[in-house]
């Protein structure tokens, strides 16, 4: 049998693997995989296709989406395939051992991946998403805690592969923010980032305190799914006050490229979005929209939600969601989520953007898988 130093259990992290591909391959179905990318091939060889522009580039976008799916599982599956034979070789010439180490690792990782995108089962968990973030109490230092958080999301998003682009930021009095919107765009951005959903708190000494005293900051995260029509739900034109107004911003990043900034307001639901990030200001009234239908049925889903919860006599969050995770950086370093317990002591890799162990554990734990 195969030795070294990450070999002793190679036999049962194999047969491990195995299960775990087998259970894949049927939650999958790569068959109907391939069936869907042969039926959208032909749609997109149709005649007059390109006619709409709206419902090619959606056709489009579900062909990339799955054809990618389909690619990865298939690389995949080879690549599991091949570890049992490659074992074999090992006990024959064991110079070969670290090439095994590495394939099996990989395979490992990338079934983890595949793994988490079980965890979606939301109607728009696989779509793109749209991130805000308020700065609660604290003040000065609230709203400087609130672009950390802006931060550290955007930069979650860009490790995750997803486009980021930020739509919309209020600069602070004194620094930071009061609020901003980022759209993520990508394969799961909406499932993944509703486990980022609510309140963070943030415990350090106050570089705004000249006593430096420590001080208690809050930040509110809300997400939701960016879509192009909501089903039974219809914007009246009656309902909607519509400001223009000339940008600005606190600098740096936040530097805003349009004097047409657009702010809607949506009357019967008091919702307020705004945009500022193309020059036209017929280019941000359609984002802005774009960003109230999100908001819009975010809220359809929200008191779903709680009229659920109230039939089974569960509380419910109000407003952006209870304290969810708390990062302390005084008297001691560390992030805890109260949700999971998961605790990281390496604060500046949380806050540069490593938020993978917190998001996976509480799909784990939203899903109620074990």
């Amino acid at each position: 049998m195969a030795t070294g130093p990450n070999l002793e259990s190679a036999p049962q992290r194999l047969s491990a693997v195995t299960e775990q591909l087998a259970e894949l391959s049927s939650f999958l179905d790569p068959d109907a995989l391939t069936a869907q990318v042969a039926e959208l091939e032909s749609r997109m060889g149709a005649e007059g296709f390109w006619d709409n522009q709206d419902e090619a580039a959606r056709v489009s976008a579900e062909h990339a989406r799955v054809s990618r799916r389909l690619e990865r599982w298939q690389e995949l599956s080879n690549d599991g395939g091949d570890l049992a034979t490659m074992l074999e070789l090992v006990d024959e010439d064991p110079s070969l051992a670290g090439e095994f180490e590495g394939q099996l690792v990989d395979v490992e990782r990338r079934l983890a991946a595949f793994e988490e995108e079980r965890l979606f089962a939301g109607d728009y968990d696989a779509g793109d998403a749209l991130v805000t973030v308020n700065a609660g109490a604290g003040g000065t230092d609230a709203q400087d805690w609130a672009e950390m958080v802006l931060r550290m999301m955007m930069r979650w998003a860009e490790n995750r592969g997803f486009e980021v682009e930020l739509l919309e930021a209020s600069a602070g009095e004194e620094a930071g923010i009061k609020s901003a919107t980022f759209k993520a765009s990508g394969e799961n951005a909406y499932g993944l980032f509703c486990a980022e959903r609510g309140v963070h708190r943030l415990v350090r000494l106050s570089p705004f305190d000249s006593a430096s005293r420590r001080q208690t900051s809050f930040a509110g995260v809300e997400v939701a799914p960016v879509v192009d029509e909501i089903e039974g739900v219809t914007i009246e034109d009656d309902d909607l006050q519509i400001d223009t107004y000339r940008a600005s911003g606190a600098g740096g990043q936040h530097v805003n490229k349009t004097d047409s900034a657009v702010r809607i307001t949506h009357r019967p639901s008091g919702i307020v979005v705004q945009c500022q990030n193309e020059r036209s200001q017929s280019s941000n009234k359609e984002t802005a929209m774009k960003m109230l239908r999100a908001k819009l049925l975010e809220l359809e889903e929200r008191l779903r939600s709680d009229e659920i919860a109230a039939e089974k006599g569960e509380s419910q969050d109000v407003n952006f969601g209870s304290q969810i995770r708390s990062y302390v950086l005084h008297p001691y370093t560390m992030v805890k989520d109260h949700r999971t317990d998961v605790e990281i002591g390496d604060v500046q890799r949380v806050l540069d953007g490593d938020l993978d162990e917190f998001v996976r554990a509480e799909l784990l734990r939203s899903s109620g898988a074990k």
